[in-house]
């Protein structure tokens, strides 16, 4: 990539970011729209833990990785420290592929 498409993007990425908090005020969106909007962010979230807790590489990671995220979800839930949730997610895992179960 040549230094001039670098400087292009960099330039258009700072005016996207920029455009947000200088537009806020002027522009007045539907409710309905704002609520699409804060669904398909869940929704996105969703579809990414999925992906990176079911898939490793081109297969199925296994079972024990997404028990131990069903466990820090559950942990989660129920309004533990992220700390904690992280904690539990990983020893669940962990003890999980330590007894053999992939």
């Amino acid at each position: 990539m040549t230094l001039t498409a670098v400087l292009v993007l960099a330039a258009g990425t700072y005016a996207f970011r920029l455009a947000g908090p200088l537009l806020r005020d002027r522009l007045r969106l539907p409710d309905r729209a704002g609520e699409l909007m804060s669904t398909s962010a869940t929704v996105l979230l969703v579809a990414l833990v999925a992906t990176a807790s079911l898939t490793k590489g081109q297969g199925f990671a296994g079972w024990a990785l997404p028990i131990g995220v069903l466990v820090g979800g559950v942990a989660a839930w129920r309004k533990a420290p992220f700390v904690l949730v992280v904690v539990l997610a990983a020893a669940t895992t962990a003890a999980l592929r330590f007894a053999g179960l992939p």
